[in-house]
């Protein structure tokens, strides 16, 4: 698990006016629950901080946002994208992971604690350590000019796995799975934790096997517990150690992870704790 390092800065601390203090966030479990009516506000997101998440947060206009830093990981890619919303006029903080389940922005905003800031969060004095509760009244004074963020890559796209000649789909979000990845393998980038403690949402289609990245466990194990939700839904499924590959990027997962959690039915399939992914995915039978 991820050691979180608090850089404590000294922040010029803009006035406010009363009117921005008394502002309340809105509450995304997820960004991708994110509207057309989200823009130009404050919002406390469930989702980690890393690339696709910050362009779906720049491309619905939010001016801030507090994702989970889902244990920094591999590259400190759990907080990429935080760091990177600067460029496009978007002030961003990250909660720890170690604070709030991460997949939850009412715990997030309750008790979770910041780990992680841009530039733009700094200026409104925003700073590691603080509550998220107080780092989401100070960004309610964000007023910075938008600017472009450029768009992430494609997250879909198709592997096939040397062992086995099977192929393989990798999706950078699991919000990305489709009714036509039913039996089939798939590689997702996201978190495993569940999405507003909701185990309907854990998966969009009855996969042949399900990868999410750990995000540093966490919190009351959130980072893992779509796992025993897919266990209930007969998926055998699986995370990769965050420390192991960039959370979301579902290539890094299959190249560089290594397994770190496997639920009832990944065990089944004699899926062992530290071997690499690509090997895990080899001893999944034809569907």
């Amino acid at each position: 698990m991820a050691n979180i390092k608090f850089n404590i800065y000294n922040p010029v601390k803009p006035a406010q006016s009363s009117a921005a203090m008394q502002t309340a966030p809105i509450l995304l479990d997820s960004i991708t629950d994110a509207d057309p009516t989200v823009a130009g506000k404050v919002a406390v997101c469930g989702s980690h901080g890393g690339l696709y998440p910050a362009y779906l947060a720049a491309r619905a206009g939010l001016r801030a946002v507090i994702f989970n830093d889902a244990g920094m990981g591999l590259e400190d890619a759990g907080v990429a994208g935080v760091m990177a919303l600067a460029e496009a006029g978007v002030a961003a903080a990250a909660a720890s992971h170690l604070s709030c389940r991460i997949g939850d922005a009412a715990d997030s905003l309750r008790r979770g604690r910041i780990s992680a800031v841009n530039a733009l969060a700094r200026l409104l004095g925003v700073i590691p350590g603080e509550d998220v509760s107080s780092a989401a009244e100070k960004l309610a004074g964000a007023n910075f000019p938008a600017k472009p963020m450029p768009p992430v890559k494609e997250a879909r796209h198709m592997e096939i796995l040397a062992s086995t000649g099977r192929e393989i789909v990798l999706l950078d979000s699991a919000s990305l799975i489709a009714s036509q990845d039913a039996g089939r393998i798939v590689v997702t980038g996201s978190h495993g934790g569940l999405v507003g403690a909701d185990p309907a949402r854990a998966i969009k289609a009855d996969a042949a096997f399900a990868v999410y990245n750990d995000a540093g466990v966490g919190c009351e194990d959130a980072g893992v517990s779509r796992l025993a939700a897919l266990d209930a839904r007969g998926i055998a499924a699986a995370t990769v150690a965050h420390s192991t590959a960039r959370i979301g990027d579902a290539g890094s997962a299959f190249n560089t992870g290594h397994i770190s959690m496997a639920n009832s039915g990944a065990k089944a399939l004699k899926i062992e704790i530290g071997e690499t992914l690509q090997a895990a995915l080899s001893k999944v039978p034809p569907s």
